[in-house]
């Protein structure tokens, strides 16, 4: 088979499309063949190794931790799954990922897939959406009728978290470019602005605090204390990337987001793609060849939306 994969740490340059051997299931074990992959930030950190010493990795390895396929070949033990079924899920971190013709998965991660949707850009859910649902409701505790600051919801997990805040209940206040408005409008956004340097002061000046402020990108210090201000006493501040401060007083509660796959939480997210309650966004579909350029627009900010790579 073809696949995607790297021999050592370093730059794009690493990443190499090549042939190799069809994996075979051991128990517990789901051989799926891959419809899609997608890009995720950390792809970056984990073929730099700058997270080695929290996911080591074994070489050669295929990245991809995004997974949207067809179920070819079960391993012993395995129950509940057949030989066609589709299949979404995220990879752990450290084991070979989807951005091949096929990919072991433990049986245990896999949630059927939307099937309203093609099924190689439903490869653009699992993390994206687990973190957004983990973030608000597990880390936030967002509950009905609260207020939220979504920063930075023009990313897919910014637009997961606008539509899964709105769903429940909450008053959705996005930052986001203006290439995102009507999309995160069409999602049930309340109020668009534009980025936090542009904004703080209007938003303060509605006299928001806010019961939650999810923060999607990176900040500096002095932007990480203003959000710090947006939130009401008793309020939370969580962040998927900068972490926010540990004890920022007034009783706020903070918390820095590392999503972890959890198959049910991920069966759910599918389940309201297909009740048309969850919509996803797919900028561009790539062949898996374009993978190492994909890496190189991402890191010089040029990657509009979610990329899936086909094989």
């Amino acid at each position: 088979m073809k696949a995607m994969r790297y021999h050592r740490y370093g730059g794009s340059d690493v990443l190499d499309h090549e042939e190799a051997e069809r994996p075979v299931p051991g128990p517990g074990q789901v051989l799926v063949r891959v419809a899609g992959t997608s890009f995720n930030p950390v792809d970056i950190g984990l073929r730099a190794g700058a997270l080695r010493e929290v996911f080591p990795l074994s070489f050669p390895h295929v990245p991809g931790v995004d997974l949207a396929g067809t179920v070819a070949e079960l391993g012993a033990d395995v129950e509940g799954w057949r030989a066609g079924d589709a299949v979404v899920a995220f990879l752990p971190m450290n084991a070979d990922g989807a951005a091949a013709e096929y990919v072991l998965a433990p049986a245990e991660v896999l949630a059927p897939a939307p099937r309203t949707v093609e099924l190689a850009d439903a490869a653009v859910l699992p993390v994206g959406g687990l973190t957004a649902w983990q973030a608000l409701f597990e880390h936030a505790g967002l509950e009905r009728g609260q207020t939220i600051l979504v920063n930075g919801a023009g990313g897919a997990v910014g637009g997961y978290a606008v539509q899964l805040a709105k769903q429940a209940g909450a008053v959705v206040t996005a930052t986001a470019s203006a290439r995102s408005a009507d999309r995160l409008r069409g999602y049930g956004a309340d109020r668009l602005v534009g980025h936090l340097d542009h904004t703080t002061t209007p938003v303060t000046a509605e006299g928001q605090p806010f019961d939650v402020v999810l923060n999607l990108v990176a900040t500096t210090p002095e932007e990480t204390a203003a959000l710090v201000d947006l939130v009401r006493d008793d309020g939370a501040l969580v962040s998927t990337t900068t972490p926010p401060p540990a004890e920022p007083g007034r009783g706020i509660r903070t918390a820095r987001v590392f999503a972890r796959s959890e198959a049910d939480q991920l069966a759910g997210l599918a389940a309201r793609v297909d009740a048309g309650q969850l919509r996803i966004d797919v900028a561009a579909r790539r062949p898996l060849g374009d993978l190492p350029a994909v890496h190189d627009e991402a890191a010089a900010g040029r990657l509009a939306g979610k990329t899936v790579l086909l094989p």
